[in-house]
C-alpha cells in the first residue's frame, strides 16, 4: 500500500484531487473547510492518513494563501478527520490492520461496526469544527477563480495518473470483498504493490526506496516484544486487574479499555499499545464471557481516536504539524489542543455511548 501510494502521489493524483474539489465549490474558504475535512475522512479509510496529510496539509497552505484564510484550524480539521476516516476500515489505520489480523475479521466487519460510529462522528465533527473555525478576516475580497491554479496542472504525466487511479480503485474493491474471495489482506496489498512497480517501471527503483522500512521493521519487533509479555504471562495479570476492576458489569469494562485506550494513545504510539491489548482483551473475553467483537471494536476506537488529542498522538498529527511550520504557520500544543482536544473527547463518549446502544 505505501508503494501504490506513492505511485499515486508522483502522478499528481493528490494535488489534482485537492484542487478539483477546491474549484467545484468555488473556492468559497468554508465550503472549501468542509470538504476537505469529508475528503480526508474519505481518503484515510484506504490510504494511509499520513500520506493524505502530507499531501493535503500542503494543498490546503497553497489554497489558503490565494484565499487569504487561515490555515491552522483546517489543518488542525483534517488531520483530526484523517484519524477518524482511519478508524472507519480495517485497512485505515495500523491499530485496526493489527486488530483485524489478530481477531480474523473482515473489511466489511469493521466498516459496519467501526465505520457506523466514524460516520456518525463525522456528523458530529463537521459541526464542531465549523463553529470553532476563524478562517476568513473580516472584509477580505473574494477570490477570483482564475488566479488559482488549473487542477490539470497537478498531473505530471497523464498515462501514469490513469494508471495510478485503476489501481486505487482495484485495490479498494478487492479490499471491500476479500472477505468473499478468501483473499487476504497482505495478499492483496502484495498483488497491489507488484501492479504498480509493472506499471510504473520506470520509477520502480524510486518507489521501492521511499518504502518506510523502519515502521516495517518496527512491527516486526512489535509483535516479538508482545509475545514475550503473552508467553511470561505479564498480559494476563492485566486482564485480570480490569476483569477485577469492572466485576461482571460490561459496560464499565468497554468504559475502561476505550478511554484507557484514548487517554494512553494521547501520550504513546497507539500501535503497540493494540498490538499489546489484544491478548488482554482476549482473556477479558475468556475470563467474563464477554463478546470479544465488542472488546475488540472499544479497543479499536479508543487507540484510533485518542491519538488526535495531543500533536504527539498520532504520525499524521505529526507531519501536519510540520508541513504547517515549515510554511510559517506553527502549531504549538496549545493551539492544537484546544482544536483537538475537546473533538476526542465528544468522539470517545459518542463511540462508547454507541457501543452501549447496539451491542448491550
Amino acid at each position: 500500500m505505501m508503494i501504490m501510494v506513492e505511485g499515486m502521489g508522483k502522478a499528481g493524483f493528490f494535488r489534482w484531487l485537492c484542487l478539483q474539489i477546491a474549484r467545484l465549490v468555488h473556492y468559497k474558504p468554508t465550503a472549501v473547510f468542509v470538504t476537505f475535512m469529508i475528503m480526508s475522512f474519505v481518503l484515510a479509510m484506504f490510504i494511509d492518513s499520513i500520506t493524505v496529510i502530507l499531501f493535503l496539509a500542503a494543498v490546503t497552505i497553497e489554497l489558503c494563501l490565494l484565499l487569504k484564510s487561515n490555515p491552522v484550524p483546517m489543518i488542525i480539521a483534517e488531520i483530526f478527520c484523517a484519524n477518524l476516516g482511519g478508524s472507519a476500515t480495517m485497512c485505515g489505520d495500523p491499530p485496526n490492520i493489527i486488530i483485524g489480523t489478530s481477531m480474523g475479521y473482515s473489511f466489511f466487519d469493521f466498516l459496519t461496526n467501526t465505520g457506523a460510529i466514524a460516520a456518525l462522528s463525522l456528523i458530529v465533527v463537521v459541526i464542531y469544527f465549523y463553529f470553532r473555525k476563524k478562517l476568513v478576516a473580516p472584509g477580505t475580497a473574494p477570490v477570483d477563480p482564475a488566479s488559482c491554479p488549473d487542477p490539470n496542472s497537478a498531473i505530471t504525466d497523464k498515462k501514469e495518473f490513469i494508471s495510478s487511479v485503476v489501481i486505487f480503485l482495484i485495490a479498494v474493491v478487492l479490499l471491500v470483498s476479500h472477505a468473499n474471495t478468501g483473499l487476504t489482506v497482505a495478499f492483496i496489498g502484495t498483488f497491489i504493490a507488484i501492479i504498480t512497480l509493472i506499471v510504473e517501471h520506470k520509477y520502480a527503483a524510486e518507489l521501492l526506496k521511499k518504502v518506510d522500512y523502519k515502521t516495517l521493521l518496527f512491527f516486526v519487533g512489535l509483535f516479538v516484544v508482545v509475545g514475550g509479555l503473552e508467553q511470561t504471562g505479564v498480559l494476563t495479570v492485566i486482564a485480570e486487574f480490569i476483569s477485577k476492576v469492572s466485576g461482571s458489569n460490561t459496560k464499565l469494562m468497554v468504559a475502561i479499555i476505550i478511554w484507557i485506550s484514548a487517554l494512553a494513545s494521547a501520550f504513546v504510539d497507539n500501535i503497540p499499545f493494540a498490538a499489546t491489548m489484544i491478548p488482554v482483551i482476549r482473556s477479558l473475553s475468556a475470563l467474563q464471557g464477554v463478546d470479544l467483537e465488542i472488546l475488540s471494536w472499544a479497543l479499536a476506537m479508543g487507540t484510533d481516536i485518542g491519538g488526535s488529542a495531543t500533536p504527539i498522538g498520532a504520525s499524521a498529527n505529526v507531519v501536519g504539524i510540520s508541513v504547517s511550520s515549515k510554511n510559517g504557520h506553527p502549531i504549538g500544543w496549545g493551539k492544537y489542543c484546544k482544536y483537538a482536544a475537546p473533538a476526542t473527547i465528544i468522539v470517545v463518549l459518542i463511540s462508547m455511548l454507541f457501543i452501549f446502544a447496539r451491542y448491550m
